[in-house]
């Protein structure tokens, strides 16, 4: 009586020709080792330069960070692998889960840090907290008994984690202490670099 969102693509793949199916399986596949590619690349950089290094890796050398990194690099590959051998039954469920907490965590803090100055670490970490935790605790709920409305699915929770983001971030702004002042000015300074462009892509500004 629910809809399989699981069994869509391939029941509609079972209308198709052997020869366009073949091209389907390709694509998938192309697609998703692409994806995994960047994203075991992107998870043991950001471990590896943004927190280790930071922290207990100081004043470990160049050649030593990368042997770090191609670790890592070899461990979510492996988890991957461990995952795709008993994958989970609500795949396009969790698909949504974790794209709704990642959009959750860095779409606001993403957004305005682009244009705004006054954007805080404090701000950042806690809207961190509020993208994962409100997507973890959707996904606890249900299985510790507690009734949660049908029109809370992942899309819905990923959309209220995007939004609630938008507030939080300009919110603990307003009262958590700034970034040096400098540093900030220093950031920004690319916006003023000066670039050439073609006359189509120049809106003239009004005197």
């Amino acid at each position: 009586g629910k809809i399989l969102y699981d069994s869509s693509v391939p029941q509609m793949l079972t209308t198709l020709p052997d020869v366009l199916i073949g091209v389907v399986v390709v694509l998938v596949l192309s697609a998703s080792m692409s994806t995994l590619s960047s994203l075991v690349l992107t998870s043991s950089s950001t471990l590896t330069l943004d927190m280790l290094k930071l922290t207990c890796m100081k004043k470990t050398d160049e050649k030593k960070t990368v042997f770090v990194m191609r670790i890592f690099i070899v461990f979510f590959i492996a988890l991957s692998v461990i995952i795709a051998l008993n994958p989970p039954t609500f795949i396009a469920q969790l698909m949504g889960y974790s794209w709704g907490a990642l959009a959750g965590s860095f779409l606001a803090p993403f957004l305005y840090g682009l244009f705004s100055k006054k954007i805080t670490k404090a701000s950042v970490w806690v809207n961190f907290i509020w993208g994962v935790g409100i997507t973890v605790a959707f996904i606890i709920l249900p299985r510790v008994g507690v009734k949660v409305p049908p029109s809370l699915n992942p899309i819905n929770v990923g959309a209220i984690a995007m939004v609630g983001g938008l507030i939080i971030v300009p919110l603990v702004s307003l009262f958590t202490s700034k970034m040096d002042k400098a540093r900030m000015d220093e950031v920004f300074a690319c916006y003023d670099e000066k670039v050439q462009v073609e006359k189509k892509m120049y809106l003239k500004e009004e005197d």
